[in-house]
């Protein structure tokens, strides 16, 4: 049994992963306009009566600006903690299924194993996504990789991780003195270094496909994040793809 994964959309001006399996398909997180949402799923290929609901990892409107207008129009729960949930100001417009970090659910075959990551939001969350043998792992909006997502995200075929910035251009960069320390924070996103280092801990030889997400326009290339998580993946002679998610555009489905 297989799993579907479509990246339509990372980075701080809206999230959005699709992830079908055979029964139906998850939306992680709708931070585009409903609009283009629809628009990116019709340029992926995907087909949006498919969609089964959506399941927020947190709060931040790159991660739920879209979510009240699409849920209406599709006519799709929306899992959230309580936590997000109370936080995110959607409670009332949309029909809301409470999920907790640690606790698994099922929704169109599709197995959700959400987990607890540090983050600038009341309770972010990670998840495994698994149909059968076949396990995603989408973990991104963290400050440190701690040993429990290491401990969720081993043992996956494919990941969509977060390679947000390199140091030096973030350092030297526009942003103030607030913001820079706001994102390299241990609340805040991981850094290229960061994101490969967890690559290095959660390693294995049926590792396949590594997407980096959430990539800075400012303080990040896609040429950077991709040099360290080949350079880590070459050190154990891994054979995993890696590919770099983008912000404008949906990447290419792929399989697990």
């Amino acid at each position: 049994m297989a799993l579907t994964c479509c990246v339509l959309a990372s980075g701080s001006k809206g999230n959005a992963t699709w992830v079908a399996g055979p029964a139906g398909a998850l939306l992680l997180d709708c931070g585009l306009s409903a609009r283009e949402t629809m628009r990116r799923l019709a340029l992926a290929g995907l087909d949006h009566l498919k969609l089964k609901g959506i399941v927020i990892t947190h709060e931040h409107r790159d991660h739920i600006a879209g979510v009240r207008v699409l849920a209406r129009q599709l006519r799709l729960p929306v899992m959230a903690t309580k936590a997000t949930w109370a936080a995110s100001g959607l409670d009332g417009v949309v029909r809301h299924q409470a999920i907790a970090a640690g606790e698994a659910f099922t929704l169109a075959g599709l197995t959700v194993q959400p987990f607890s990551v540090p983050h600038d939001a009341v309770d972010t969350v990670g998840m495994v996504v698994s149909a059968g043998a076949a396990r995603l792992g989408v973990c991104t909006d963290l400050g440190q990789a701690l040993a429990l997502a290491q401990a969720r995200l081993a043992g996956c075929q494919a990941l969509v991780v977060e390679a947000n910035h390199d140091p030096e251009l973030l350092a030297e960069g526009p942003y103030p003195p607030w913001l820079k320390q706001r994102v390299r924070s241990r609340h805040g996103h991981l850094s290229n270094q960061q994101g490969a280092q967890l690559l290095t801990k959660v390693h294995h030889s049926g590792l396949k496909r590594v997407v980096l997400a959430h990539l800075s326009e400012v303080n990040n290339t896609p040429e950077l994040a991709r040099t360290e998580a080949e350079r880590a993946l070459a050190e154990l002679d891994s054979p995993a793809e890696v590919a770099v998610a983008e912000q404008r555009c949906p990447g290419r489905a792929f399989e697990v």
